[in-house]
């Protein structure tokens, strides 16, 4: 089976923490040469500098606030006009939690703004290489609730319907370039999203932590939370050439938890 990322670049966004970070290891380990995008910059410089190099690459950052789509475009820019990206993840994280009846509508179109106008901004500036490259592989960090909505992330459900939708898309449209599209689906994974999520049932409750964290686990076969590591190797393998024919998928990664086949 052909892992290998060797000679390839990977743009992997909200890469400081969580998934985006557990990716970018995992990527780096099979020999990408990975840059890192997100805003703070002093947490960039310090997870570049810590990102395996097994084939002796020269990773890198850039700095973007995905609230100001401007500055993500930019950052892109910067990036494809010197480098050929063959590898981008799109990973933002979610909207606040809450039911989509509190919701204000601004908070719809400043969803919208930040995950998918992003996404097709990075797609648009990376795709002229793919093509030239004749590879490339377009991974979505998104959730299981484009399969069944979860309770109180009304805003999130919504927009990751959004982006599932246009991913599909995407992926009719470029496969013949060599270029897949797929989603990853995480769900109850052990990261601070997690922690906002079971705080702000708790608080909606008036329950303890404990009490809703215990209650989720219940909800999942695999009976605990998922590890970033256990995420980060499906999108490792969607990566690789080994999954050249698998495009336009969105695959949980949930312990079993999503009660659809």
């Amino acid at each position: 089976m052909d892992l290998s990322l060797r000679g390839r670049t990977a743009v992997i966004c909200g890469s400081t923490q969580g998934i985006g970070l557990g990716i970018a290891h995992e990527l780096a380990l099979l020999g990408a040469e990975c840059i890192l995008l997100a805003r703070n910059e002093a947490q960039l410089a310090a997870r570049t500098a810590a990102l395996p190099t097994p084939e002796g690459q020269q990773h890198g950052y850039r700095v973007a606030d995905f609230a100001d789509t401007a500055q993500v475009r930019l950052a892109i820019g910067s990036v494809t006009s010197d480098t050929t990206v063959h590898i981008l993840v799109n990973n933002t994280g979610g909207p606040a939690p809450g039911p989509v009846t509190e919701a204000e509508p601004d908070a719809f179109a400043r969803a919208f703004e930040q995950h998918l106008v992003n996404n097709q901004s990075l797609v648009q500036a990376v795709l002229p290489g793919m093509k030239a490259a004749g590879y490339g592989r377009i991974l979505n960090v998104i959730s299981t609730s484009v399969r069944i909505p979860l309770r109180n992330l009304g805003v999130s459900n919504t927009i990751r319907g959004a982006v599932a939708s246009w991913a599909k898309s995407l992926s009719n449209e470029v496969a013949e370039y060599g270029i897949t599209v797929n989603n990853l689906l995480p769900g109850f994974i052990q990261t601070s999203r997690l922690e906002s999520l079971i705080g702000s049932i708790a608080a909606s409750r008036g329950s303890t932590r404990e009490a809703v964290a215990e209650e989720l686990r219940r909800e999942v076969p695999a009976g605990r939370f998922g590890e970033v590591r256990e995420i980060a190797a499906l999108a490792a393998f969607l990566a690789s050439p080994a999954a050249a024919y698998i495009n336009g998928t969105s695959i949980p990664v949930d312990g079993g938890r999503t009660g659809s086949i």
